[in-house]
């Protein structure tokens, strides 16, 4: 058998080019669309993603925190611990509004080592331990409490109280937590720093002259942050230890409340708590805190009273070098006031005519919050519209009976209902002509 081969005819050639060329000019405009489609559907969801993004913020990520030897397993496993060359990195605006803003961060004993040079500068010292100044590595400057002590029960209450109850809030008026370290070795918290020191050191400093606008301007400052945490945050933090070595000054003295170690939180539906021992600081801490084993956040506007007196008269509650009718300085005023003669503790506190109005502003307010009834003392949210004069400021009963006579007469501050944490109704004072109705 024999095969013929028969070339292809030109027109053969001819056919099968024009259909390449169709087959070639198909691919590349369904290429082109597709890469046009493609394109299309990135900036679409680039253009969603940034709108979500817009609308939400960034999703936050999760850092593994490193657990240090010796660590007690009381510490929540959920705070991160960052490298130096993080903190480094970020700028202080970045390190204050996002590393440290939603919860503290765990430091390693040897970056606090690092943060105070080895303990260099020393700022203070109590009871509790020692406070250094320290620097991060971003040129932050803060304060770091180092705990002293065994690691018993009492000291491990009060760090977790403080990493607790400041560690989740934010407030102008609030010292800042930036972070803690809770080792075998070292047991320490990091403030920022504050430049004027303490309210103590400040007010009672001879050397110093500071006008009654700024006086009362610290006050309601500390009032602000009182009220922040017994009716702003989300669960009640009852502070306790209200005084004038727990406020601290910034370098515009904006007061801070500070010192969170006994604190204890609060659920709103709950206005009571039960406490076995006296807390608090003699001379500022309240009757009850003494006398009773259930408290009521009320205690801390009776501290705050105290404090005020302090503020406003320019010297301590108790001077023992006084004579004996002028040594307490709560009991003064009240007595000064009931008989219209509050003026004289004007000039015992070398207050001038300028500051008359301001200055017995303060004292009424103190003289409320004083109250020997924890029911009795208007809450913090009354107590700073008083301060800033927009509510009227009613006569105040005598704060140092041991009781007040009840009625049915509702308090200014009541609004028509019972305060919190009491069952009963205290009668309102009538409102008789005294110098502090004055303007």
């Amino acid at each position: 058998m024999s095969f013929e081969f028969t070339p292809p005819s030109p027109d053969s050639f001819q056919d099968f080019n024009n259909q390449a060329n169709k087959a070639f000019n198909t691919v590349a405009i369904v290429s082109v669309l597709v890469s046009v489609i493609g394109v299309i559907g990135l900036v679409v969801v680039a253009y969603l993603v940034y709108k979500c993004v817009n609308k939400h913020g960034l999703p936050s990520v999760s850092i593994q925190t490193h657990t240090t030897r010796g660590a007690t397993p009381s510490v929540p496993p959920f705070y991160a611990t960052v490298a130096d060359s993080e903190i480094r990195m970020a700028t202080v605006e970045n390190f204050l509004n996002e590393i440290a803003g939603e919860k503290p961060i765990r430091f390693l004993p040897q970056q606090i080592v690092g943060f105070t040079r080895n303990y260099l500068t020393k700022l203070g010292s109590g009871g509790f331990g020692d406070v250094y100044k320290g620097e991060l590595p971003n040129g932050v400057l803060v304060a770091v409490k180092v705990l002293n002590g065994n690691l018993d029960k009492r000291v491990e209450e009060q760090f977790m109280a403080e990493v607790g109850t400041i560690g989740r809030t934010y407030h102008i008026n609030l010292v800042r937590l930036y972070g803690f370290c809770f080792d075998s070795t070292v047991r320490a918290l990091v403030y920022e720093y504050m430049e004027n020191g303490s309210l103590d050191d400040y007010l009672f400093d001879n050397n110093r002259d500071t006008n009654f606008a700024t006086l009362l301007e610290i006050a309601t400052g500390v009032a602000k942050g009182i009220r922040y945490l017994h009716e702003e945050c989300q669960q009640r933090i009852i502070h306790y230890d209200i005084k004038p070595g727990n406020i601290l000054l910034d370098q515009k003295l904006i007061p801070k409340v500070a010192d969170f170690g006994l604190a204890k939180l609060l659920s709103r539906d709950n206005t009571h708590i039960s406490m076995m021992g006296g807390r608090g600081t003699p001379g500022y801490a309240a009757p009850e805190m003494w006398s009773s084993p259930v408290v009521t956040y009320k205690c801390d506007v009776y501290s705050f009273g105290m404090l005020l007196f302090e503020i406003a008269g320019r010297r301590r509650n108790f001077e023992g070098s006084m004579a004996e009718s002028q040594q307490w300085l709560p009991k003064l005023v009240w007595e000064k006031f009931e008989v219209g003669q509050l003026w004289e503790i004007r000039s015992l506190a070398n207050i001038g005519e300028e500051d008359k109005v301001i200055a017995e502003r303060m004292f009424k307010v103190a003289l409320w919050c004083a109250q020997y009834q924890a029911e009795a003392r208007p809450p913090m949210s009354k107590v700073v519209k008083m301060l800033e004069g927009e509510m009227e400021i009613h006569a105040p009963p005598n704060p140092f009976k041991h009781m007040l006579a009840s009625g049915t007469a509702m308090l200014p501050w009541s609004e028509g209902s019972r305060d919190s944490g009491s069952g009963s109704t205290i009668a309102t004072p009538s409102i008789e002509s005294n110098p502090l109705l004055e303007k």
